[in-house]
């Protein structure tokens, strides 16, 4: 599995572990950042994202139990570097929050507590999990561990939104360092950091051990976004549609994967979801600049599993003096004016199940979510991987934009 990730120029590339590989987004995170780094060994159990890495990647990670690992397994494999992202469910507020007592999380507390037992242990680790680890029993135990084997370590809960992406997903981070090895910024060691301004120093301010992130520090990271619309496999109209226009093909990722796994009829929300479920869902557009994180449940379910696209735009125009209002609806089929009476449109706006109908709301696509989780234009999925089986490994894959923007910063370059 030995692939060198190399820069030009640079001697010996670090050895790199990757537990809880899932499909590969901490390896194409390295490979975005151009780290000069090889990847020995990738484990999972997953059986079907084990599938997609395979299919990505050539190589097939180790299935096996990894708390059978000894220490003596991990010394085998010279890795300076372990990559971990363990399962999130102990840590969920959707889920029992049992913390280390729950199963899931005993494989990364005993891969934890083999690392002092090694006899070369790494010098570096990376690990990622949802927002509520950090105040885990399982977060204050692999503290504890870190420090005994003299790591220095700096923490984050970071967003999509703070790299100009539209996507709200904050998730923790923790990097770790042995020393003699050292950060450039001493000053963020051993802190929670919440706002990315540190890490580009300045607003040191914003380093804080609780509570959020400033409310305007939030606001400016939503500006910077990008539209929903970049993210999309096909355009959507915008406000300023020509009634002529319609659809057309944006380069972005995935522009053609459609096809691949039938109609885009297949992810439009049926109209009794829209009657059950109208209140509780989440509808964005293409100019919107953010949705809400997608889950596992996504596609199966439509309440708090993520948002919902509004494929149909409705503009409209009052006529000062006329009890008329004219209504441009634009859609994929192109965009058409409307005359209708103001009676008319105040009874419709007070039915909002039929405002939802009319904006006919669809699912994003296994393809477009995995483009606002920054996934490259060469990953794609295995044919016989089924649509829900897209939904559920992308929607709980790592976040790659956090990660390759990381190792760009000036104030950790001494990290690789």
């Amino acid at each position: 599995m030995e692939e060198g990730l190399s820069k030009p120029g640079e001697e010996e590339p670090w050895r790199v572990l990757e537990f809880y590989s899932g499909i590969g987004g901490m390896r194409y995170s390295i490979m975005k950042a151009g780290v000069n780094a090889t990847m020995v060994e990738a484990f999972d159990i997953n059986d079907t994202a084990n599938d997609v890495y395979q299919h990505n990647f050539g190589h097939r990670p180790f299935q096996g139990n990894i708390q059978t690992l000894s220490a003596a397994d991990l010394d085998s494999y010279g890795a300076r570097v372990w990559l971990l992202s363990p399962p999130c469910q102990p840590y969920t507020r959707q889920g029992l929050q049992k913390d280390s007592n729950d199963a899931r999380a005993s494989s990364f507390l005993k891969i934890l507590e083999l690392m002092p037992q090694t006899s070369q242990p790494p010098v570096m680790l990376f690990v990622e999990n949802v927002v509520g680890f950090e105040t885990s029993d399982t977060h204050r135990r692999m503290a504890e561990i870190l420090e005994k084997a003299h790591f220095v370590t700096q923490e984050f809960i970071l967003s999509p939104l703070h790299f100009g992406v539209p996507y709200s997903r904050p998730r923790y981070f923790c990097l770790a360092k042995r020393k003699p090895l050292y950060f450039q910024n001493p000053l963020l060691n051993q802190q929670l950091i919440r706002a990315p301004g540190p890490l580009f120093g300045h607003n040191e301010s914003m380093i804080v051990a609780g509570g959020n992130e400033p409310q305007g520090s939030l606001d400016k990271s939503l500006q910077a976004c990008e539209p929903v619309e970049r993210f999309l496999e096909f355009k959507h109209p915008s406000n300023g549609v020509e009634p002529e226009s319609s659809w057309s093909h944006i380069n972005v990722p995935g522009a053609l994967e459609i096809s691949a796994i039938g109609s885009l009829e297949q992810y439009f929300v049926p109209l009794s979801l829209l009657e059950r479920w109208g209140n509780a869902m989440d509808i964005v557009y293409p100019d919107s600049k953010r949705c809400c994180c997608f889950t596992k449940s996504y596609y199966r379910y439509v309440k708090g599993t993520g948002s919902l696209l509004a494929t149909i735009q409705v503009l409209m125009l009052h006529l000062p003096g006329y009890n008329v209002v004219l209504v441009l609806v634009a859609s994929h089929t192109g965009a058409t004016i409307i005359v209708h009476s103001m009676d008319y449109m105040q009874r419709r706006a007070e039915d909002k199940i039929e405002s939802l109908e009319g904006l006919r709301p669809r699912y994003f696509t296994p393809r477009e979510v995995a483009n606002l989780h920054s996934f490259p234009e060469n990953f794609n999925f295995p044919q016989h991987i089924s649509l829900r089986q897209r939904y559920t490994i992308i929607t709980c894959s790592m976040l790659l934009i956090f990660v390759y923007s990381y190792t760009y910063l000036p104030t950790v370059k001494s990290l690789y």
